[in-house]
């Protein structure tokens, strides 16, 4: 049985929880124990969250877990010693050790990313690498694995990383149960964007939303403005223009965005060749792809696929 532990402290954020429903799932849909789940802190006992509840919890232990996952918390501090050398101990008998957010100065601090590419929320990046330099990280990933350290951005992406865990663990099907079972709506990969294409455009209205909601899950269909307007129910050019006011865009520059995204992801979790990502994001052919993503990151849609084929899998 693989044995979890979450390691908290005072002032906790109570995100960080989520990732326990995970292995709780795994366990739940296998019908057999999968994972032990243990809630720990430096003293056991009970632990105040950032919204005024306490949790009960033991004692981090110096033999160590499957794996050690070191919560977030809301305002930046660095840990005491004494909890950095159960960290330690605890990392060094742990299989996998992982961070949520803000938990991967506790990472730093106790010496275990010397060498290793990491990430942790774009907020907190610029303190990150002012005091760490000679870390190198990567503040746009959702969740970073390298070797036995894996490291993840804001605290949802705590799930995805926890899926990411039990695909390795247990296989791809089970982890898309258990997506299916939290009501996940998409299951994001290590080297997808903290930020969303969706959520960067923001729309107000109902008409807008469902509009580019309908995009999202019809990439390869007709996207005009003519067929987007028939979905949000207005003129063409009605929809053109409250699109604009509503998100800074065209219609046509936003549909680009959700289908780039979607292909980055596709390129990231499949080994297609460019031109079968193509089809399948509604680019169309290769070329239409290449020239969005050069507009979007300034390089190839190649190199990228050959940089996600060279990362050490999850």
């Amino acid at each position: 049985m693989h044995s979890v532990a979450l390691l908290v402290y005072p002032n906790f954020e109570c995100l960080s929880l989520s990732v326990g429903s995970v292995f709780e799932c795994a366990n739940l849909l296998r019908g057999e124990p999968a994972y032990e789940f243990h809630l720990v802190s430096e003293s056991g006992g009970a632990v105040m969250t950032s919204q005024g509840f306490s949790v009960n919890t033991t004692p981090i232990r110096a033999e160590g877990y499957d794996t050690l996952i070191v919560g977030g918390y809301m305002e930046f501090r660095l840990p005491e010693a004494n909890l950095l050398a159960l960290v330690t101990a605890a990392a060094a008998q742990s299989r996998r050790v992982a961070s949520l957010c803000m938990g991967i100065f506790v990472l730093a601090e106790a010496g275990l990313l010397e060498g290793k590419r990491t990430t942790t929320h774009w907020i907190h990046a610029p303190a990150f690498r002012k005091r760490y330099p000679q870390i190198q990280l990567d503040e746009d990933r959702l969740f970073v694995v390298d070797g036995q350290i894996w490291t993840g951005a804001g605290m949802s992406a705590g799930v995805d990383m926890a899926l990411a865990m039990v695909e390795n663990d247990l296989g791809s099907d089970l982890a898309r149960r258990i997506a299916r079972k939290l009501v996940i709506a998409q299951r994001r990969g290590s080297e997808q964007s903290q930020l969303s294409a969706l959520l960067e455009l923001d729309p107000k209205s109902d008409r807008v939303q469902l509009a580019l909601a309908y995009a999202r899950e019809n990439l390869t269909h007709d996207l005009s403005v003519d067929a987007l307007a028939d979905v949000a129910r207005l003129s063409p050019r009605q929809f053109s223009r409250v699109f604009r006011e509503e998100t800074g865009q065209t219609p046509a520059k936003a549909i680009e965005a959700l289908r780039v995204e979607a292909a980055r992801t596709l390129m990231e979790t499949s080994r297609h060749p460019v031109e079968v990502v193509a089809r399948e994001t509604g680019f169309g052919d290769r070329e239409r792809m290449r020239q969005a993503f050069l507009r979007a990151f300034g390089q190839p849609p190649q190199v990228m696929q050959q940089a996600f084929n060279a990362a050490p899998p999850a």
